[in-house]
């Protein structure tokens, strides 16, 4: 009997069922520093990994050894995420090669006490990413050697991160060329250190051409008074001294800056009717 091949049934193959892949450890430990950055510290996660790239691959424990550091020196969690999210690069340093010299700097060679180091590093929070060799210790001995400053303290570390040949003499220079001697600007800016923020292009030349060309001042007023630079031109120095010229006055700097607008506004009622009086 010859067999007759049966009809065979064919089956679709069994569909294959693979389980979805779990994280790796590498993928939750990015997470959380994500999350301890974000929830912790309150830094924007997406601005740190733009402008520090590096982070992406360094340890939770290298991101809290930096938080450490910067919190023994007194510094607390609410300034510490804001200086965090200002200078993301900080996330990635080493505290005892980048971070502990830049303290030591600032302990030992400027004598800045231990309990205004908080104040210097939250004022002027880019001090922590200057290089002590290249920028803090030569802007250090320009000020105190060349321009005769006797102390640098909390309140003008700032000068420390400006480059000497690139921002401290081309000011030096500039206020020069108004018309005052090295040694009188030295002085103006030993009795008013904020003159060395200021910017050449946007502070300066302005006020000066105004003052000069405008208010038909005298540079010796500035010597005497070199806070003038310091004062809104739009917001004061221009309001005030279009009063004063529509009334026919005239002030020293001192007197028509110092004083509050409702100061301002009484002295200027007061010297009407005093020349009415007369």
């Amino acid at each position: 009997m010859i067999l007759q091949p049966r009809n065979l049934l064919l089956l679709p193959p069994q569909a294959s069922f693979t389980p979805s892949p779990k994280p790796s450890n590498s993928g939750i430990l990015f997470r959380e520093k994500l999350i301890y950055l974000e929830t912790h510290l309150n830094v924007n996660p997406q601005k740190a990994l733009q402008q520090n790239p590096d982070f992406r691959s360094c340890p939770l424990s290298s991101l809290k050894s930096v938080e450490g550091c910067l919190s023994s020196m007194g510094i607390e969690r609410s300034a510490l995420g804001r200086i965090l999210d200002m200078y993301p690069q900080l996330l990635t340093m080493d505290p005892y090669s980048d971070l502990y010299p830049v303290f030591d700097f600032l302990l030992n060679e400027v004598r800045i006490p231990f309990p205004d180091i908080r104040k210097s590093i939250i004022r002027c929070p880019r001090l922590l990413v200057c290089d002590v060799s290249n920028q803090l210790r030569p802007a250090l001995k320009f000020l105190t050697q060349e321009l005769g400053f006797e102390g640098i303290t909390c309140n003008t570390t700032v000068l420390l991160v400006s480059s000497v040949q690139g921002t401290l003499l081309p000011k030096i220079e500039y206020l020069q060329s108004l018309g005052l001697t090295y040694a009188e600007v030295v002085n103006m800016v030993i009795r008013s250190p904020g003159l060395l923020t200021f910017s050449i292009h946007n502070n300066f030349k302005p006020k000066a051409e105004y003052f000069f060309k405008e208010m038909n001042k005298d540079v010796k007023e500035l010597k005497r008074f070199p806070q003038y630079f310091s004062f809104s031109l739009e917001g004061k120095i221009k309001p005030r001294h279009r009063l004063l010229l529509e009334h026919g006055f005239s002030l020293p700097l001192r007197e028509m800056l110092k004083v509050s607008d409702g100061e301002f506004n009484a002295m200027l009622i007061e010297m009407r009717l005093d020349r009415r009086a007369f």
